[in-house]
Formats: structure tokens, C-alpha cells, sequence
């Protein structure tokens, strides 16, 4: 198992690595812009990731397992941290979306803390009742009601990206763990037709639909972010224009810094730099899976499973979001968008995988 931990800490701080330099370039034009600082947001990325850092070797100083036992309480906290976000004056209020505490100069989404606090309840769930894990009344409905509630209070924020990436992650490790598929099934319709709904009732959320089928029927309308990250990639090349030498960081490109982190990647690395990132991210779930495959308690199982679902999703769908592959959806690329809670609690579900693949060596 160390030489699975080995590599998985050396291709997470590649991916890291790499964060860091293209925040900067990505952001140094708009941070002069608008700061008067070109190192604004690099200052603050290294800041949560120091922090970030900081947290995942703290909890390797002890045994994951002492997490199950507050795994309930854990979930109960993020929905209690996601209910008073929505509150006007307690919650930060950006571009029509209310997700942030505002603390100091720092944002925290509670939303990145609920995302693993559901994984660690459900793997506790899983782990405990195993034996009624069939049942409809006594083994489904209730880590699907207690998701229910994260989901419903992350889409009033709004954030369907959010909300679709941990209903997707339960499903998974609820069918990995025994659920029946009738049950799944019903769900999942249930669900589909709850994002249709929801679709239909936002014209935001019907523009970036229309957007993604023909980004360049309104380029300068519906279609700017999706045509401007097409044209990042495009203009790379094989090679890229060279770091730094982006034009569509110009202002161009919006969010270049965060969701469309690997346009930018693309323009200045190319087509050499893209799939660089895509096999780091490929490597580090097949790393993954192999912590998994040498998990022996069922706890550690499930939440490994959770953990590497949860990052390798992200990644997919904001990969997906910059080819234009699926529909825009605010979600950062791991590791390496611009980031606070997110980095940070990536970073914690890290030290989390390490610890699980840690505390199999002594047993």
C-alpha cells in the first residue's frame, strides 16, 4: 500500500503544482486590473493551500476510524451550516447565488464541507447495515432522505452542478453497496424528472442548455463562455502559445482563473498540456482504486469509494464543461482551479484516502 500512497501524493502535487503556476497566469492581468495586485489571487490560492495541506497532515496523526461515530453529527452540521447560508445578511450573495460565509477577507462554501460530510455518512450507513441494506424502508430510504435534504437546500442556493454531483456520488455507493436496482431505478426517475423541472423553471439554467447544443448560434449572447473556451483550445494548438502569452485571459475568457482553468491550460500548453492533466487525473484513479481494492473494513471501503468518485467526477465534468462536451456548470477543476473551501476540503479528502490506505499496513 506505500507505494500506491507514494504515488498518489507525488501525482496530487503534480496537479498541484501546476494549479499554481497557471493561477497566475491565468489571473495576473485580472488581478492588476482589479487589485492592483498581480499576485492577488496566487496569494490567496497559496494561503488556502498551506491550509489545506496543513489539514490533511493533521489527520493523518490519527486513525480515520474515529470519524464513524460522528458521522450522523457531521451531516446534521452541514445542512445546519447550508440552511443559515440561505439566510440574507448571514450567508454572501454573488452573481444571484447565495453560498458563501463571508469570514474576513475569506469565503467559506459550506456546500465543499456537506459534499464530504454526505460521503462519510453514507459509508457509515452502508458499513452498519449492510444486512438491511435491501430493504426500501430500513436500508434505502434513509441515507436518500438525508442527501434529499442536502440536495434541497444546495439547489435553493442555487447550485444544481453541486446538487447532481452528490446525488450521483450516493447512488454510486449505494448501488455498490447492495441497494436493489428497483429502488435505484425509481430514484433515479424521480430525480431526472426533478432536474427537468428545475431545468425548465430557471431561464438561466434553459439558456446554458441551448448554449451547450449551439454555443455558436449566440457567440456573443448564451454562447460567449462556451465559444471563448473553445477558442482557448483551438488557438493552442499542439504546443500551446507559449505560458503566459494567453489572449483569451484578456477578458476574454470568463472565470479563466477557476471553471475554465483548463482552457487556459490548453492555450498556452496545448494539446500536450491538456492530455497531461487528463492522464494525471486518469493515474489518480487507478491509484485510487487500488487503496480501494486493499480496504479490508467496510467503512474505509465506501468512503475511499466516495472520496474518489466525488474528485474524478469533478474533474470529468469540468473537463467535459471546457470541450463543450456537457452543459456549463460551476464546478472547479480539483487541484487546480483557483480556490478556498474547495481546495481546501479536496485536500482533507486527500489526507483522508492516505489515512485509510495507512491504517491497512498495521492491520
Amino acid at each position: 500500500m506505500r507505494d500506491a500512497r507514494v504515488a498518489l501524493t507525488v501525482v496530487t502535487m503534480a496537479l498541484l503544482c501546476l494549479g499554481i503556476v497557471m493561477i497566475y497566469s491565468a489571473s495576473c492581468v485580472n488581478a492588476m486590473e482589479n487589485f492592483k495586485d498581480s499576485l492577488y489571487y496566487l496569494k490567496r490560492h497559496v494561503f488556502f493551500l498551506g491550509l489545506g495541506i496543513a489539514v490533511a497532515g493533521g489527520f493523518m496523526l490519527f486513525d480515520y476510524r474515529q470519524m464513524q461515530p460522528y458521522a450522523r453529527r457531521l451531516l446534521i452540521l452541514s445542512i445546519v451550516l447550508l440552511a443559515l447560508v440561505l439566510i440574507p445578511h448571514l450567508g454572501k450573495e454573488s452573481w444571484g447565488a447565495r453560498r458563501w460565509f463571508k469570514l474576513g477577507v475569506f469565503h467559506f462554501q459550506p456546500s465543499e464541507f456537506a459534499k464530504l460530510a454526505v460521503i462519510i455518512y453514507t459509508a457509515d450507513f452502508l458499513a452498519r447495515k449492510q444486512q438491511v441494506i435491501k430493504s426500501f424502508w430500513k436500508g434505502f430510504m434513509p441515507p436518500i432522505l438525508m442527501t434529499g435534504a442536502v440536495c434541497l437546500l444546495t439547489v435553493k442556493q442555487p447550485d444544481l452542478g453541486t446538487t447532481i454531483e452528490i446525488a450521483v456520488v450516493v447512488l454510486v455507493l449505494l448501488v455498490i453497496g447492495g441497494a436493489q436496482l428497483k429502488h435505484m431505478a425509481l430514484i433515479g426517475l424521480a430525480g431526472a424528472a426533478a432536474v427537468a423541472v428545475l431545468i425548465i423553471q430557471e431561464p438561466y439554467r434553459q439558456a446554458r442548455i441551448i448554449a451547450f447544443l449551439d454555443p455558436w448560434r449566440d457567440s456573443q449572447g448564451i454562447g460567449f463562455q462556451l465559444t471563448q473556451s473553445q477558442i482557448a483550445l483551438g488557438s493552442g494548438g499542439v504546443f500551446g502559445v507559449g505560458l503566459g502569452h494567453s489572449q483569451q485571459k484578456l477578458f476574454y475568457l470568463p472565470a479563466a482563473h477557476t471553471d475554465f482553468i483548463l482552457s487556459i491550460i490548453g492555450e498556452e500548453l496545448g494539446i500536450v498540456g491538456t492530455l497531461a492533466v487528463i492522464v494525471l487525473f486518469v493515474v489518480f484513479i487507478w491509484l485510487g482504486t487500488r487503496i480501494i481494492r486493499q480496504t479490508h473494513d467496510a467503512f474505509g471501503y465506501f468512503l475511499a469509494i466516495g472520496i474518489i468518485m466525488m474528485l474524478g467526477l469533478q474533474a470529468m465534468v469540468n473537463v467535459g464543461v471546457s470541450i463543450g462536451a456537457f452543459p456549463t456548470k460551476g464546478l472547479p477543476l480539483p487541484f487546480i482551479s483557483y480556490g478556498g473551501s474547495a481546495l481546501v476540503f479536496h485536500l482533507l479528502s486527500i489526507g483522508i484516502l492516505l489515512n485509510i490506505s495507512k491504517t491497512q499496513d498495521y492491520k
